[in-house]
């Protein structure tokens, strides 16, 4: 009861507030980095512009307002968002007693200053953000739908449906205006489809830039995340007169391929040299006739004749015979 309470009370100041100046509000804080379009409740706000207790701040679809407080804590408020700060109790010790801020809807980064942790109180339509002296963003959708994604130190989001804590770095919570939480856990690309826009953290993304000593890791988002333009829609191509189709000229032949030239005669081999006649073998000496045997005589009557013995040759005369005495054996060898 008693968070339906401050919700209710969130929501009458900011209707009670935010449509109407109040000239009696104190200045808590300044405006260090205005880009493109950036409203107080007196209009268009510009650099070291005062920021009053109770006056809504409002930036455009590309707006980006960075404004640091009297205690020292700094807040970042990106394209399409709506804040106000809805409490400041100052304690003339450079630090605060008390410091509400109710965002409506859009981005936010906060960063704690000089003051006790718990006098900083962050108010979202699905809950509050207790902050314990850290860094962290978060996110309110149009339908109240918030995501907090711790950077550093620590932080508790309580809603309907229970709190849960942050403690280390990354760590991410998001919650429904019905009391719907998730447990807490590492931020990813699927946080984004959980809330339904990709352009939920542009401050993680990369989608825009705070000045230095603003940022703070990704957390794996800036790498993850590569929001690429739309390819542009084909030129229509412009109407041609139809002209009579024109013949392709027929294709010359191919030129004939040349003969081959034939392969030259194989020398014929030359021919082997004739063997030379064999020598004929010399005609063996004939024999001498035999001498034909003398005719036989006839025989005389009463007795037979002999027949006549031939000629004996005659023998040559033999060697004379020698005198051997006559011969000096001394003299022959041996």
């Amino acid at each position: 009861m008693a968070y339906l309470r401050r919700a209710a009370f969130v929501a009458l100041s900011v209707a009670l507030y935010g449509s109407m100046p109040s000239k009696a509000a104190e200045p808590i804080g300044q405006a260090i980095r205005i880009q493109t379009q950036v409203s107080g409740a007196r209009g268009p706000l510009v650099v070291r512009d005062p920021v009053h207790r109770d006056e809504r701040i409002r930036t455009s679809r590309s707006g980006l307002g960075q404004f640091v407080f009297r205690d020292g804590s700094k807040l970042a408020v990106g394209a399409g968002s709506s804040v106000v700060i809805d409490r400041f109790v100052f304690d003339d010790s450079k630090s605060v007693q008390k410091l509400t801020v109710a965002a409506a809807k859009g981005t936010f980064r906060w960063i704690s200053g000089n003051s006790k942790h718990a006098a900083y109180e962050i108010l979202t339509p699905a809950g509050t953000i207790g902050v314990r002296g850290t860094v962290f963003d978060f996110y309110v959708g149009g339908d109240g739908t918030t995501a907090v994604v711790l950077l550093s130190g620590a932080a508790e989001f309580c809603g309907r449906g229970g709190c849960q804590q942050l403690t280390r770095r990354c760590d991410c919570v998001v919650a429904r205006p019905n009391g719907d939480m998730t447990r807490t856990r590492r931020v990813d690309r699927s946080t984004l489809r959980t809330l339904g826009n990709q352009q939920a953290l542009p401050f993680l993304s990369g989608k825009q830039q705070l000045s230095p000593g603003w940022s703070g890791t990704g957390c794996g988002l800036s790498a993850a995340i590569q929001i690429r333009p739309d390819p542009p829609p084909p030129r229509a191509a412009p109407p041609t007169k139809t002209a009579p189709p024109i013949e392709k000229p027929p294709k010359p032949d191919k030129p004939s391929k040349p003969d081959k030239p034939s392969k030259p005669d194989k020398p014929s081999k030359p021919d082997k040299p004739s063997k030379p006649d064999k020598p004929s073998k010399p005609d063996k000496p004939s024999k001498p006739d035999k001498p034909s045997k003398p005719d036989k005589h006839g025989k005389p009557d009463g007795h037979k004749d002999r027949p006549s013995k031939p000629d004996r040759p005659h023998k040559p005369d033999g060697p004379r015979n020698h005198d051997h005495s006559r011969y000096d054996w001394s003299r022959s060898p041996g």
